[in-house]
């Protein structure tokens, strides 16, 4: 487990007393945890999981491979991918599982991550193709991560975007966003949507939606901790006419 706080001798006492009803060992400052590296530097925190994206290139056989530079291909390619079912099922949705769990530390994969989810019951050799794309990108990136700053602003604020109408199949839309305290990201999602937008602008509508709900989420999260916001968190698009439409409330269609 992981004691945290800002009074040394507090959490020294909850060590102790932990150590008369357990068998516990202190292991110091935290430097690993459940797959993830913590590296400190001055006041502030470095989180990445660079073993375990070794460990996962090593089970996949692509510890040697050649890097890119992004992590999903183009979409016209992705539709002029070969339909042919890919036999080993179990090895994909191991792969995908692995990568399910690096997006703790890695939303720069989050949307390719919930691409070839979406795929898990029945992949294609073009699905796999696009798993070994997004592991030969993590063999060039293995040191990126997610930094934690101590010395930040506790303002609120995010980001939203969708795509229209991404999914070829389906014809539904992805949403995605990134949440700020401060110069701390500290959570983000890449999710289809279970509706058909029928434009661009309610595409990127709903995704501001989703995100108001997080920020709403971790306001009332923030007050519970005791940590008090002073100024109203902000969400920003890139979207006009839906921004236009979320000042205009007579606006009901």
């Amino acid at each position: 487990m992981v004691v945290t706080g800002d009074n040394l001798h507090r959490i020294q006492w909850l060590i102790t007393q932990l150590s008369t009803q357990f068998s516990i060992k202190d292991l110091g400052f935290l430097h690993h945890f459940l797959g993830i590296e913590v590296h400190k530097y001055g006041s502030n925190l470095f989180l990445s999981q660079h073993r375990y994206i070794v460990d996962l290139l090593t089970r996949a056989s692509m510890h040697e491979s050649k890097p890119l530079s992004t992590p999903m291909p183009t979409k016209a390619q992705q539709k002029s991918g070969s339909q042919e079912l890919f036999t080993d099922v179990k090895t994909y949705r191991s792969l995908v599982g692995g990568l399910q769990y690096l997006t703790f530390t890695r939303p720069d994969i989050s949307y390719s991550v919930n691409y070839v989810c979406q795929f898990m019951q029945a992949p294609t050799t073009a699905h796999f193709q696009m798993v070994k794309r997004i592991l030969r990108y993590l063999q060039g990136t293995t040191t990126l991560g997610i930094r934690i700053l101590s010395n930040s602003s506790l303002d609120l604020y995010g980001f939203s975007d969708a795509d229209w109408a991404g999914c070829s199949t389906t014809r539904r839309s992805t949403t995605g966003f990134c949440t700020f305290l401060g110069g701390n990201c500290i959570s983000w999602s890449a999710k289809k949507k279970p509706i058909v937008s029928r434009s661009s602008a309610e595409a990127e509508y709903r995704a501001m939606a989703s995100t108001a709900a997080e920020l709403t989420w971790l306001s009332l999260l923030l007050k519970d901790l005791g940590v008090p916001l002073t100024k109203v968190p902000s969400l920003h698009c890139d979207n006009l006419s839906a921004l236009y439409m979320t000042i205009n409330h007579v606006l009901h269609a």
